[in-house]
């Protein structure tokens, strides 16, 4: 086993594609290839899935993975200690619904970054690419509500991709609207005053079920439904044609959602956001301080976080 291999291994789990990782590290594809099967041949280990979608870590892929990182940040640390050459890049990913809280706190995290060279991602992305994005080890944290209707589904799921998930506050549902929507005039709002609004919410893929989605009462029928991947199109939407959707009631007027605003919805529910990792996985150093900062601007709009 070289330490050769296991950096290719990382880039490609990285990129999720032998040919990306290949370009990244400036080597040909099959070079790059041929490294990873020689080494499943010398551990007697299938590492990859490869398919025509790219590559994925098996089930022992992901356990070798956590040894090898380790070995990899020993490696760099000899490297900064005795070579004074280039440091490894300091990176972190996190892959979310969409709330403006993540990505408030990810953009102050960012800002007080000293590190010269800094690799962040921040995926928000259908509910079920977020399992995915954690069981594959792309992201660290993942951020996503459970409320009465999806926990059970959800948590199954939780527990087969060997992932845990820690409350963070708990919320009652709110209705985002323009700030020019006649309902705005309401301290709240029912069911029965949405039923001639655009209903938004954000698609969820080929999978598409009920228990996957952002909003709740996602099984209820709309007159007037539109399907939208982002939070800036959910905005426009929401102040061009007077549609609503409902989410935690959490918004960041630093981040441009001035244009919109919360009203409690009437119904008797509770969302819990809350954040996700693998259980095989312990949490880098940075990875602790976005959830600090997270936690902060959770508290800066009024919430508590569960268990403290």
């Amino acid at each position: 086993m070289r330490i050769q291999q296991l950096q290719y291994l990382e880039e490609i789990v990285k990129t999720g594609s032998i040919n990306e990782a290949a370009k990244q590290l400036f080597l040909t594809q099959p070079s790059v290839s041929n490294a990873i099967k020689e080494l499943e041949n010398e551990l007697n280990l299938k590492l990859l899935l490869r398919s025509k979608m790219g590559v994925s870590l098996t089930d022992e892929g992901r356990e070798f993975m956590i040894y090898a990182r380790q070995i990899l940040d020993q490696v760099n640390l000899l490297e900064e200690r005795y070579k004074q050459q280039s440091k490894r890049k300091q990176a972190f990913s996190v892959s979310a619904q969409h709330y403006a809280f993540v990505v408030h706190a990810f953009v102050e995290l960012i800002r007080g970054v000293e590190s010269e060279k800094y690799q962040f991602t921040l995926r928000e992305t259908e509910t079920q690419n977020i399992l995915t994005d954690l069981s594959s080890f792309k992201s660290e944290i993942g951020i996503l509500y459970l409320n009465d209707f999806n926990q059970k589904v959800l948590k199954k799921l939780f527990k087969e991709e060997n992932l845990i998930f820690t409350p963070l506050f708990d919320a009652k549902p709110h209705v985002f609207v323009g700030i020019q929507n006649p309902l705005t005039k309401k301290t709240t709002v029912s069911l029965e005053d949405l039923l001639d609004y655009p209903y938004l919410s954000y698609e969820q893929g080929e999978g598409n079920s009920f228990y996957f989605s952002e909003e709740i009462l996602s099984t209820l029928d709309h007159k007037k439904q539109i399907k939208v991947s982002d939070r800036a199109t959910i905005f426009n939407l929401m102040v061009g044609l007077n549609g609503y959707t409902i989410s935690s009631g959490i918004i960041s007027s630093e981040l441009n959602d001035d244009k919109i605003v919360a009203i409690p919805l009437e119904v008797e529910d509770t969302i819990t956001l809350g954040w996700l990792k693998h259980e095989q996985t312990a949490l880098t150093p940075i990875a602790n301080e976005y959830l600090e900062m997270l936690k902060t601007h959770i508290r800066g709009f009024g919430f508590t976080i569960i268990g403290e």
